[in-house]
């Protein structure tokens, strides 16, 4: 087993501000009452879920793992409609910073709501956008933020990837762009064009044509065999020749895009050297990169944005989930210099959101105010500690990872022969019994990574580190009884 990317910060008990609300703590008191009182919970059929079966689209994909139907929610509470309390350690993906039904937001919701607003402006401004673009600009770093320029999206992450790949193509003059294996940027056809995973694009046929994969710094399963510091050096020095080889056979790119955690690849943390040294290469070769925040954005990985762990600044930053505070908000924040597209170029008809500005807005101002990033680093180690502990008891566990609250543990068949640096096969049927194991005992958990073998951990950023305890005990009862 193998530890990743740890943290020896100091935890505070956080309190988060929904205690500081009589109906929102009375909720949240009731729902951890009950569920520290559970039993073993039997999930079976519900009528609502049957109808889901017949009527939703086949390719709904997490009521396949987490059969639930929800009805009603609190911090990082969710109950069932048959009135079973579960743990959330998905968030919404990592959309709900602030977990569920968070006092800030619904309280902003409200207000925006009975004042009368237009709540569908396309992209004409309000006060509330006003406000809004102050706020997102006021988390980024100064120098990056001082020469910023905000392109508002569709709803969806995908959206305002596919309107960065058109920002850099149109800047440029230029239109292949480099990818990394295990990425995951959306699933539309551009933004799918982008992923490492073959499943979801293998049926499609035919891709957009220009972009070129990288291998991406994942330690445990190095792809040039190496891992570690040398994995990192020989990786930053592919990336370089195939920059600078004149007969290298892949056109001077219009762009580099990555994810500085890849969250769907499996929470596989890249390394701060590795992201300096990728920031270096983009500059000596003058290509724009593009850093994808839409997971990892708003504090979730111990720092407002993850780029921020090296240093560094991007050409080109995209950011959903968490900045529209739960609703769907999508946006592309770039520098002056590539600001060359014409009115109208990229447009997008719910990119007015007035609901997800005020929630959002709300979610920043919490954010801020309550250190939530510095809350995230601090109870992210604290649960990563106790995962490790795991690891020297369950020998099915390949690597413990992460940054922040936004963790993933490898599961892998401990009775394999491991490769060259140390890594087993992966173990999907083993993930799948853990998950469910997990969800019977009152918590939910994603899975993700290669042949989706990587328990994921992504809860709100107010979680308080009794419940974090919780998850870290329940996991391991649930590991318990699935490798049994």
């Amino acid at each position: 087993m193998r530890l990743s990317a740890a943290s020896s910060s100091p935890v505070s008990d956080h309190v988060p501000a929904a205690s500081r609300s009589p109906l929102h703590a009375g909720l949240a008191a009731e729902l951890g009452d009950r569920h520290r009182q559970r039993t073993l919970y039997e999930l079976g059929d519900h009528p609502l879920l049957e109808r889901q079966r017949q009527r939703e689209s086949n390719a709904r994909s997490y009521p396949r793992r987490l059969p639930l139907a929800l009805s009603r929610a609190q911090g990082v509470y969710v109950e069932d409609v048959e009135g079973r309390v579960f743990l959330d350690c998905l968030a919404g993906a990592g959309t709900l910073a602030l977990g569920h039904n968070h006092p800030a937001v619904t309280d902003a919701l409200m207000r925006t709501l009975h004042s009368g607003l237009p709540l569908h402006t396309l992209d004409i401004t309000t006060p509330v956008k006003d406000r809004f673009m102050q706020d997102v600009l006021g988390t980024l770093p100064a120098t990056f933020a001082r020469h910023a320029r905000i392109q508002f999206c569709g709803p969806t992450g995908a959206d305002a990837v596919e309107a960065a790949l058109k920002l850099v193509r149109l800047a440029t003059g230029r239109s292949t762009v480099l990818a990394f294996q295990g990425a995951y940027h959306g699933m539309t056809q551009g933004a799918l064009t982008l992923m490492g995973n073959l499943g979801p694009k293998a049926a499609l046929g035919g891709n957009l044509s220009g972009v070129q994969f990288l291998p991406y710094p994942y330690s445990y399963r190095c792809p040039f065999g190496l891992g570690g510091d040398a994995g990192v050096a020989a990786s930053l020095a592919y990336m370089d020749n195939l920059l600078s080889d004149p007969e290298s056979g892949v056109p001077r790119p219009a762009a580099i895009i990555v994810e500085p955690v890849q969250g769907e690849g499996g929470m596989i943390p890249a390394p701060v050297a590795w992201l300096q040294g990728l920031r270096g290469l983009a500059t000596r070769h003058e290509v724009p990169l593009i850093l994808d925040e839409v997971q990892t954005g708003f504090g979730r990985t111990g720092r407002m944005f993850a780029f921020e762990h090296a240093g560094i600044e991007p050409d080109v930053v995209v950011l959903s989930k968490a900045v529209g505070g739960g609703l769907p908000m999508s946006l592309v924040v770039y520098h002056e210099r590539f600001d060359t597209w014409r009115p109208g170029a990229h447009a997008g008809t719910f990119r007015g959101n007035q609901l997800a500005m005020a929630a959002g807005s709300a979610t920043l101002a919490v954010l801020r105010a309550e250190r939530l990033d510095v809350a995230a680093a601090e109870l992210g180690a604290r649960l990563q500690q106790q995962l490790a502990a795991y690891a020297e008891r369950f020998a099915c566990i390949g690597e413990v990872r992460g940054r922040g609250l936004m963790l993933g543990v490898e599961l892998v068949d401990a009775a394999a022969v491991p490769d060259a640096v140390g890594a087993r096969p992966a173990h999907p049927a083993l993930a799948a019994r853990v998950q469910r194991e997990c969800l019977r005992r009152g918590l939910i958990v994603e899975l993700g990574g290669r042949h989706g073998c990587v328990v994921r951990f992504l809860p709100p950023l107010t979680i308080t580190a009794a419940q974090v305890d919780e998850v870290a005990r329940i996991f391991g009862q649930a590991l318990a009884a699935a490798s049994a």
